[in-house]
């Protein structure tokens, strides 16, 4: 089986070229001064008039927005690829496109199934029969009345509510003396990784991309014997243990999922490095303050949100040793976005990822880092492998959707099956990618020779031209 995505049309509809966002800037400013003046409001009343103004603007421009992508080069037919339950859905799709939004939710109400039983398939060719519209009731309510306050908030008790009730939806439970989450166990594999594995030739199992990208990390940060290491966000524990089994590191692991710290200490325990990781079930505002050698932060701090992001950053500098280095990885969009990366963004904030507003273009995150203290060592996009490895977790859940079903019932498989499946694609085609990101604190005083880069030298450049044969 090939370890790439299966062939699709990619679809560049440019919506930042559509989008009439300097009209909508005129329009929300000259409306809400326009009602000032008439109703001869003060001042400090006109901020309260732009709020619903720039509501009402925002939403119509994007409605309209999308529309302006269509007419589609040809109509399309959703019911060559969809099977509706209800003759009457049926009868209403004939011969033409579905939104994408209405698709899902219906999929996952068990009114639609898709004709071809492989869905990486039917995603290959979304684009034959889906549109990618805004809604005004679904898009525009789930924006007001959790998005916006989420986003707003950030609070201790939101962060942790949001986090447990994801990383927790599974139960720990023994197999064969051993810890496995019955959830997430589903696609994430041995290693319980949630995040992208590092494809080095193509052949790569999903556990060994995994350890390829726990090793990478490890590098990257110059891990050693002794090193006092705090991994931020620290999931099922397995780059704490992996750090201190295979570079002799004293890490400390931080998470608010219980079911995470039970399975990394079962697994520190296998390991024999239960005298060497701490692992602290704590809001990462409560994290002790103490010094570290090396931190790492692999797609934690998405869920810190844009309101606290800055904050975070300082924090993460204060635990630092002035020689420290700092391994942020986090999940970014692309500036110049297409409405297929919003209505899936949309689709992650409300069944995926909620509360995870960080996830943003790698211009405001280098930025928010520099303004934090931060010299940037390197970037490295890694769009591509998280496609990969993503698809090998769709796999995973496909094989073992009896256990899943009988577990957690048929609507959560088929969330995380269309998960999967769409976002294999998002990622392996730009709409959404992941940043690996390694710098320390810019002082004068820093010794920058250590950091002089392997890559630099042309050591990736064999690798690079197997990738490029493998995946042709």
């Amino acid at each position: 089986m090939s370890p790439w995505i299966p062939q699709h049309k990619p679809l560049d509809r440019l919506a930042w070229k559509v989008f009439p966002a300097n009209i909508m800037y005129l329009f929300m400013v000259g409306t809400t001064i326009a009602i000032g003046l008439y109703f001869q409001l003060p001042w400090w009343a006109f901020a309260f008039v732009f709020v619903p103004v720039g509501v009402f603007y925002f939403v119509t421009c994007m409605y309209w927005g999308a529309y302006l992508l269509h007419p589609w080069e040809k109509p399309g037919d959703c019911t060559k690829w969809i099977s509706f339950k209800n003759p009457s859905d049926e009868a209403k799709y004939k011969g033409k496109r579905i939104d994408i939004e209405t698709m899902y939710e219906m999929y996952f109400d068990e009114k639609l199934d898709f004709k071809d039983v492989d869905l990486m398939n039917v995603f290959a060719q979304r684009n034959e029969f889906v549109t990618y519209t805004f809604g005004l009731t679904t898009h525009v309510w789930f924006l007001l009345s959790q998005w916006v306050p989420e986003t707003l908030t950030h609070t201790k008790r939101q962060d942790e509510s949001q986090v447990v009730d994801h990383y927790d939806r599974g139960n720990i439970v023994d197999v064969r003396d051993e810890a496995e989450d019955d959830f997430y166990g589903g696609f994430l594999g041995d290693r319980m990784v949630y995040t992208s594995g590092i494809c080095l030739t193509g052949d790569e199992s999903l556990e060994q991309m995994q350890d390829n990208k726990m090793n990478q990390v490890c590098n990257l940060v110059k891990m050693k014997k002794g090193d006092r290491h705090l991994d931020i966000g620290c999931g099922w524990g397995t780059l704490v243990n992996h750090s201190a089994k295979n570079f002799g590191s004293q890490s400390t692991g931080v998470t608010l999922a219980k079911n995470q710290v039970a399975y990394a200490t079962n697994v520190s325990k296998k390991l024999g490095t239960e005298k060497n990781i701490r692992l602290l079930r704590m809001d990462y505002r409560d994290i002790p303050n103490e010094k570290f050698d090396k931190v790492t932060c692999l797609e934690m701090a998405e869920h810190v949100g844009v309101k606290n992001f800055q904050k975070f950053l300082c924090q993460v500098r204060e635990l630092m040793e002035d020689d420290g280095i700092f391994y942020l990885q986090i999940a970014g969009l692309r500036r110049a976005f297409q409405y297929e990366d919003l209505v899936w963004g949309l689709f992650m904030a409300k069944y995926i990822f909620p509360g995870a507003d960080a996830s943003m273009p790698l211009g405001w995150v280098v930025g928010q880092l520099e303004l934090a203290g931060f010299e940037i060592q390197s970037v490295d996009t890694i769009g591509v492998h998280y496609s990969l490895t993503i698809k090998k977790w769709f796999e995973n859940w496909v094989k073992n959707k009896a256990k899943i079903v009988a577990k957690h019932g048929e609507r959560w498989y088929r969330i995380f099956h269309l998960f999967l499946a769409w976002s294999t694609f998002i990622s392996g085609t730009g709409g959404a990618t992941c940043f690996m990101i390694t710098c320390f604190k810019n002082r004068n005083a820093f010794d920058r020779r250590q950091m002089i880069a392997n890559r630099l030298k042309g050591d990736n450049n064999k690798t690079t031209i197997d990738l490029n044969k493998k995946f042709k």
